[in-house]
């Protein structure tokens, strides 16, 4: 009877109302649309974008215009800030926060639970009121136009560290760690031998997060780089439009360059990164 009973439930599931295949289909069209019409600006002209009606075709412009983002700005190397910039932030979130994510959820110290709620209501803060007292503290360190001054700030979140928390919690039994104390292992070795291997997945969909927020990240980097050398590649975007006239077609050509190595990342992380959400969403 049970495995009957669970045939038909199993069934009942099976049979998705049409309407929902209909609503997933507008939702992928409204998420994918504005990539296809950057793509199709960039593959023609500007004047592509004030045609009425519009044209929903590519051109065969796109490597003009990809040749004129690499002639007018150094793209290339605002790439290569971008990656190393995001690379680091993804890999020191996915890691710094789940140390601090250990610590408030096994480790025992005074004031344990009055600091989390600190960082807790640090997510409250908008993030631009950040940006004078930030910049001066670049200024002090003498980081202004470098990209530590981009990287060290970036290195751990609330957001990480309280997701962390939480996984880590819910995940990492009390009595496995109790148990390597026993055996002699200290705070360290627990945390990288034991609890980190538990929990990679949601740190690696945290990093993966840091790394794509970095990536698009405008305002600081807007603010702190001086020197074309040490753009990134949205601050190079910004440097392709001059003060009077905006060139969309040239601008979306460096928009969709900027957004291809993101979109080769998800084709090879794609399944990995809905697998570690999807893990943490079920063990929280």
């Amino acid at each position: 009877m049970t495995t009957v009973g669970q045939s038909v439930r199993h069934r009942k599931l099976d049979r998705v109302p049409w309407w929902v295949y209909v609503l997933l289909a507008v939702a992928v069209l409204v998420a994918v649309f504005p990539l296809y019409w950057m793509f199709v600006v960039a593959s023609n002209d500007s004047a592509t974008a004030y045609k009425m009606p519009p044209r929903l075709t590519p051109g065969g412009n796109l490597f003009h215009l990809a040749g004129l983002v690499f002639s007018t700005v150094p793209f290339i190397r605002s790439l290569i800030n971008s990656a190393i910039v995001a690379v680091a932030i993804g890999v020191g979130q996915g890691v710094l926060c789940a140390l601090a994510g250990f610590a408030f959820a096994k480790l025992r110290f005074p004031g344990r639970n009055t600091l989390f709620l600190i960082v807790v209501l640090t997510m409250t803060v908008p993030t631009q009121l950040a940006v004078i007292p930030q910049y001066m503290i670049m200024s002090k360190l003498g980081w202004v136009d470098t990209l530590q001054a981009l990287i060290v700030p970036g290195l751990a979140s609330a957001f990480g560290i309280f997701w962390m928390r939480q996984h880590i919690a819910s995940t990492v039994s009390d009595e496995l760690l109790q148990a390597a104390r026993i055996d002699g292992a200290g705070s360290w070795q627990i945390f990288w031998q034991i609890a980190f291997p538990l929990v990679r997945p949601a740190a690696f969909v945290l990093g993966l997060l840091g790394f794509v927020t970095s990536w698009n990240d405008f305002l600081w980097p807007f603010i702190i780089l001086k020197s074309p050398e040490k753009y990134t590649a949205q601050i190079a975007i910004k440097a392709l439009q001059n003060s009077y006239v905006v060139d969309l077609g040239l601008a979306m050509a460096g928009s969709f360059l900027a957004t291809v190595p993101l979109l080769v990342l998800f084709a090879f992380v794609g399944r990995r990164l809905v697998t570690g959400i999807m893990d943490g969403a079920f063990k929280g």
